[in-house]
Protein backbone atom coordinates (compact mmCIF):
# COMPACT_ATOMS: atom_id res chain seq x y z
CA UNK A 1 0.00 0.00 0.00
CA UNK A 2 0.74 3.63 -0.47
CA UNK A 3 0.63 6.63 2.11
CA UNK A 4 0.79 9.68 0.79
CA UNK A 5 1.27 12.80 3.23
CA UNK A 6 3.23 16.00 3.31
CA UNK A 7 3.99 15.00 7.16
CA UNK A 8 6.53 12.87 7.70
CA UNK A 9 5.72 12.46 11.64
CA UNK A 10 2.10 11.38 10.18
CA UNK A 11 3.47 8.51 7.63
CA UNK A 12 5.52 7.08 9.93
CA UNK A 13 2.76 7.01 12.56
CA UNK A 14 0.75 5.23 9.59
CA UNK A 15 2.93 3.42 8.52
CA UNK A 16 4.00 1.69 11.67
CA UNK A 17 0.28 0.43 12.74
CA UNK A 18 0.08 -1.05 9.77
CA UNK A 19 3.03 -2.83 9.10
CA UNK A 20 2.35 -3.99 12.80
CA UNK A 21 -0.19 -5.88 11.27
CA UNK A 22 1.86 -7.39 8.93
CA UNK A 23 1.14 -4.38 5.85
CA UNK A 24 3.76 -4.04 3.57
CA UNK A 25 3.78 0.11 3.27
CA UNK A 26 5.23 2.63 1.06
CA UNK A 27 5.35 6.13 1.75
CA UNK A 28 5.44 9.62 -0.70
CA UNK A 29 5.80 12.67 0.65
CA UNK A 30 3.99 14.48 -2.04
CA UNK A 31 1.14 14.07 -4.55
CA UNK A 32 3.77 14.02 -7.13
CA UNK A 33 6.13 11.78 -5.57
CA UNK A 34 2.81 9.13 -4.85
CA UNK A 35 2.13 9.72 -8.59
CA UNK A 36 5.72 8.68 -9.59
CA UNK A 37 5.20 5.56 -7.08
CA UNK A 38 1.92 4.46 -8.43
CA UNK A 39 3.33 4.48 -12.01
CA UNK A 40 6.61 2.57 -10.86
CA UNK A 41 4.79 0.01 -9.00
CA UNK A 42 0.67 0.44 -8.72
CA UNK A 43 0.12 -0.60 -4.65
CA UNK A 44 -3.35 -2.80 -3.27
CA UNK A 45 -4.43 0.73 -1.46
CA UNK A 46 -3.84 4.13 -1.67
CA UNK A 47 -4.00 6.38 1.91
CA UNK A 48 -4.03 9.72 0.82
CA UNK A 49 -3.91 13.03 2.98
CA UNK A 50 -6.71 15.61 1.65
CA UNK A 51 -4.53 18.75 2.56
CA UNK A 52 -1.01 18.87 1.12
CA UNK A 53 1.21 21.73 -0.42
CA UNK A 54 1.21 21.95 -3.98
CA UNK A 55 -1.26 19.43 -4.98
CA UNK A 56 -3.79 18.58 -2.72
CA UNK A 57 -5.26 15.00 -2.53
CA UNK A 58 -8.36 15.64 -4.39
CA UNK A 59 -6.16 16.48 -7.30
CA UNK A 60 -4.24 13.21 -6.78
CA UNK A 61 -7.63 11.21 -6.50
CA UNK A 62 -8.67 12.73 -10.00
CA UNK A 63 -5.34 11.77 -11.60
CA UNK A 64 -4.89 8.06 -10.04
CA UNK A 65 -8.43 8.08 -11.55
CA UNK A 66 -7.62 9.31 -15.06
CA UNK A 67 -4.83 6.79 -15.24
CA UNK A 68 -5.87 3.52 -13.60
CA UNK A 69 -9.71 4.24 -13.69
CA UNK A 70 -12.10 4.72 -10.98
CA UNK A 71 -12.59 2.06 -8.51
CA UNK A 72 -9.07 0.35 -9.51
CA UNK A 73 -7.04 0.90 -6.70
CA UNK A 74 -9.00 1.71 -3.50
CA UNK A 75 -8.44 5.19 -1.92
CA UNK A 76 -8.93 6.16 1.76
CA UNK A 77 -8.88 10.07 1.91
CA UNK A 78 -8.09 11.06 5.68
CA UNK A 79 -8.32 15.20 6.79
CA UNK A 80 -8.61 17.09 9.99
CA UNK A 81 -11.65 18.90 8.56
CA UNK A 82 -14.60 16.40 9.07
CA UNK A 83 -17.12 17.91 6.81
CA UNK A 84 -15.21 16.54 4.17
CA UNK A 85 -16.37 13.30 4.08
CA UNK A 86 -19.41 13.06 2.18
CA UNK A 87 -17.29 15.11 -0.44
CA UNK A 88 -14.53 12.44 -0.26
CA UNK A 89 -17.45 9.70 -1.67
CA UNK A 90 -18.88 11.50 -4.07
CA UNK A 91 -15.47 12.28 -5.56
CA UNK A 92 -14.98 7.81 -5.91
CA UNK A 93 -12.76 7.67 -2.50
CA UNK A 94 -13.80 4.57 -0.78
CA UNK A 95 -13.50 5.73 2.56
CA UNK A 96 -13.04 8.99 4.64
CA UNK A 97 -11.22 8.65 8.06
CA UNK A 98 -10.72 12.18 10.66
CA UNK A 99 -7.69 13.16 12.28
CA UNK A 100 -6.65 13.15 14.46
CA UNK A 101 -6.06 9.56 13.02
CA UNK A 102 -7.43 6.18 15.24
CA UNK A 103 -5.26 3.26 14.22
CA UNK A 104 -8.28 1.26 15.37
CA UNK A 105 -10.21 2.63 12.35
CA UNK A 106 -7.15 2.62 10.13
CA UNK A 107 -6.72 -0.79 9.90
CA UNK A 108 -10.36 -1.46 10.39
CA UNK A 109 -11.14 0.45 7.00
CA UNK A 110 -7.81 -0.88 5.58
CA UNK A 111 -8.76 -4.64 6.56
CA UNK A 112 -12.22 -3.94 4.70
CA UNK A 113 -11.37 -2.42 1.93
CA UNK A 114 -8.58 -5.22 1.08
CA UNK A 115 -10.72 -7.85 1.29
CA UNK A 116 -13.55 -6.87 -1.08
Amino acid sequence: MLVVDDDAGLRDFIRANLEADGYVVREAGSADEGLAALDAEPPDLILLDVQMPKMDGWEMLRRVQERHGVDTIPVIMYSGKLDQAGEAESRGAQAFIGKPLDPSRLLAATKQLLRS
